[in-house]
């Protein structure tokens, strides 16, 4: 049978008291972390601002918005904006997320974290 973090309040021991309100609010602040990377966005632009991606963190293309100006470049060159908006877009989620989880891997082995792969 588990015991429950709260079970062990009151136990009269005064620093067991003070490491469980630690854990309880570094498990509370890796809730909402865990929130912030779910709903985290990169974003990029190319060509000027006219062709803007949005993707998640591991590279899924969560949005893309082409100015009608831009539909005036050829096949080519509009996708490789698009492919490019996509790739800045991509290095924003990186960054986003370091700026995260940097507080909670500073000074543990993960500290600096190598770069993210996100799927393709």
């Amino acid at each position: 049978m588990a015991l429950s973090v709260d079970a062990l309040y009151g136990s009269g021991d005064e620093e067991l008291d003070r490491l469980l309100d630690e854990f309880k609010g570094e498990v509370t602040a890796l809730d909402q972390l865990q929130e912030q990377i779910a709903g985290l966005r990169g974003r990029g632009e190319a060509v000027e601002g006219r062709v803007v991606a949005e993707v998640t963190l591991t590279g899924t293309l969560a949005g893309l918005t082409i100015d009608p100006r831009a539909m005036r470049l050829g096949s080519a060159d509009l996708a490789e904006a698009v492919l490019l908006a996509a790739r800045e877009a991509a290095g924003d989620a990186e960054r986003k997320a370091r700026d995260l989880v940097g507080p909670f891997v500073a000074g543990t082995p993960l500290d600096p974290l190598p770069p993210f792969q996100g799927s393709p």
